[in-house]
């Protein structure tokens, strides 16, 4: 007689198959099959001892085949925390990183009364808009996004977090909105560089939120390029960027007229976060 493992057991196996390819593998095979059963990572715990269907097993099997071949965990499971918020994600938007979130914390710094109107270039899931938009409820926020497809998560997410007030708007950068002025103008834009052999561990995430030309500055520049024509008077450009390319991204700003230009680290202290002050003589 085969004696079926439990859902325990399984956990266990599952974590040891991945200890090669996740630095989480024990988080990630359990919330790989809390996906297949339906479960949280609570109630595996608490039905551990019980025995796991053979076609469970299957679907499990499955999902850590493509674990270990690269496939982020928040595609397999469909969903990404952010910011405290329960996110929707697909293969046709960036998995949002803990890093971004310095960024939607710098913005709520440098803007902390009720009233702003804001876009957030490039927006993929919608994380960062909608993460303003939980914080800021009175805030006039705009997504812009080159990919329909994007925009449809963003819109989807929107929905489900009840955060009807983002407006979603197809197209490059800040020629989306022609003819706007924003008082905060955030943008987390690809930033890898075209050679970097980074690009060969991100191969299931979406080419055009990765990189965007062989420096990897070719996005940065643009949108610092066009913010002065798209802020008010006093308006903010925070932008996310590479851990080596603060120094490049303030000198862009300067250049384009911004003051009180700084950097600020992320969780693991690396320059990441980078704003600038419109203020026009």
């Amino acid at each position: 007689m085969t004696v079926m493992p439990t859902i325990a057991q399984i956990v266990k196996q599952a974590a040891f198959s991945l200890n090669a390819h996740s630095e989480s593998p024990r988080l990630d095979a359990e919330l790989l099959l809390g996906k297949v059963l339906g479960l949280s990572r609570a109630s595996l715990i608490a039905r551990g001892n019980e025995v796991l269907a053979a076609d469970a097993e299957l679907q499990l099997a499955g999902l850590l085949s493509r674990r270990a071949h690269g496939v982020p965990l928040a595609y397999l499971t469909g969903r990404r925390e952010f910011w405290s918020l329960p996110l929707t994600v697909t293969p046709d938007v960036l998995v949002p990183r803990p890093e971004t979130e310095c960024l939607v914390q710098h913005a709520l710094e440098l803007v902390p009364g009720d009233t702003c109107s804001v876009v957030d270039l490039g927006t993929g899931s919608g994380a960062i808009a909608l993460s303003l938009a939980a914080e800021r409820p009175q805030w006039n926020i705009t997504g812009v996004d080159l990919s329909a497809q994007a925009l449809a998560v963003a819109a989807r997410n929107a929905t489900a977090l009840n955060l009807p007030q983002v407006a979603w708007r197809l197209g490059s950068w800040l020629d989306a909105v022609p003819g706007e002025r924003f008082g905060l103008i955030v943008a987390n834009p690809p930033y890898i560089a075209d050679s970097d052999p980074a690009l060969l561990t991100l191969q299931s995430e979406p080419a055009m939120a990765l990189t965007c030309g062989p420096t990897g500055l070719e996005s940065l520049a643009l949108i610092i390029a066009q913010a002065p024509n798209h802020l008010y008077a006093e308006g903010w450009l925070v932008l996310e960027h590479g851990s080596t390319q603060a120094s490049a991204v303030s000198e862009l700003l300067q250049q384009h007229g911004f003051g009180a230009v700084r950097t600020f680290p992320d969780f693991s202290g690396k320059p990441r976060v980078t704003l600038g002050h419109h203020s026009p003589h």
